[in-house]
């Protein structure tokens, strides 16, 4: 049979690029004799002490697959089967799992407009209502996303407020952060700082959009928020018997400065990418740029032909709702050469 080889460099999705060297070495260097299973192998204890140092003393760590996995295993761990969620109507939760919140967890979600694709407490109170009413599912979460699904950040005062509006009326606080490396680079701070030290009551951490295999974690950081984990996580399939593989991707990204580094160069390269359209605006080529580059990604509406030539040569996401408009996501391989190339067939 002949060898398959991967497509040449994409622009589509940094889910695209293959797994960092220094996580392979991390899973082969794991694949040695014997180990206890489902999670109670060194590995993954060692990953929960790094989750309390990045996080806190009372910070857990539960080693999932998928981040639709760690999502779902987050809110349904959060909320009593009438509960419902608030989040915004671009939130991956709302339109790129399958309506798995909703079938696997019985969650309600409430979805709301948000410029940028962040929500904000006035936002969150077109939803935040209800409570008692037995015809209603009871709002008692806000979901974030850090970074957005439109390459935006939250601020740490952002999440802070989203958090204190959050509690006062009762509700949760959970951030998917299946990119939050990414944010925590652009906004140059820890990743407490956004999370645990923000109000952040659970959090969906990413790992397979930052150079892992195949790996991401459920962490929660208030203990009181989020209960039955060890069952939720086993009866939703999420709880591997060979975990030590799965920690073992987690360790590499997270026990050192792996998920800075590849971080700050995706960032980088959407940096670099965000210029060079720039300058293309700047020498009467009708490209639109509406949403801030705060992470790794660059939405740019551009010329139809412009379009179809970038399209010739590179693979990237024509955004749903509106025809010019294109997602350019960079990842931790991305080379300058990499964003030149598509700049210039961007140019012709």
């Amino acid at each position: 049979m002949e060898t398959p080889h991967a497509t040449p460099i994409s622009f589509a999705s940094d889910n695209y690029a293959g797994a960092h060297p220094e996580v392979l070495e991390a899973v082969a260097a794991a694949n040695t004799g014997h180990a206890p299973a489902y999670g109670a192998d060194p590995w993954t204890a060692r990953f929960g002490d790094v989750v309390r140092d990045l996080f806190g003393e009372q910070a857990e760590a539960f080693p999932v697959f998928n981040g639709t996995g760690a999502n779902v295993l987050s809110l349904q761990a959060s909320l009593p089967r009438w509960g419902a969620v608030i989040c915004a109507q671009t939130a991956h939760i709302n339109v790129d799992e399958g309506g798995a919140p909703e079938r696997v967890a019985s969650l309600k979600l409430l979805a709301v407009p948000a410029e940028h694709g962040k929500l904000t407490p006035e936002l969150v109170d077109r939803e935040a209502w209800g409570w008692g009413d037995e015809h209603r599912a009871q709002p008692l979460a806000v979901s974030i996303s850090q970074s957005t699904e439109l390459g935006t950040c939250y601020t740490a005062a952002e999440v802070r407020a989203l958090a204190d509006h959050a509690h006062e009326r009762g509700m949760v606080l959970h951030m998917d952060g299946s990119r939050l490396g990414n944010a925590a680079a652009h906004l140059g701070c820890s990743l407490a700082e956004i999370t645990s030290g923000a109000g952040v009551d659970v959090l969906s951490l990413g790992g397979t959009k930052n150079g892992l295999l195949g790996a991401e974690a459920v962490v929660v950081l208030n203990p009181a928020a989020a209960t039955g984990l060890p069952y939720l996580r086993k009866l939703d399939m999420q709880l591997g018997s060979k975990m030590r593989f799965v920690s073992a991707q987690l360790l590499a990204l997270y026990e050192g400065d792996l998920w800075l580094r590849s971080a700050r160069h995706a960032n980088s390269m959407a940096t670099r990418l965000r210029a060079g359209l720039e300058t293309l605006i700047a020498d009467g080529v009708g490209i639109d740029l509406p949403h801030p580059t705060q992470s790794n990604a660059v939405f740019a509406a551009l010329p139809p032909e412009a379009q179809a030539r970038a399209h010739e040569r590179f693979h990237f996401y024509d955004w749903p709702g509106d025809a010019s408009l294109v997602r350019l996501m960079c990842a931790f391989d991305t080379s300058p050469n990499d964003v030149d190339a598509l700049l210039a067939a961007i140019a012709g």
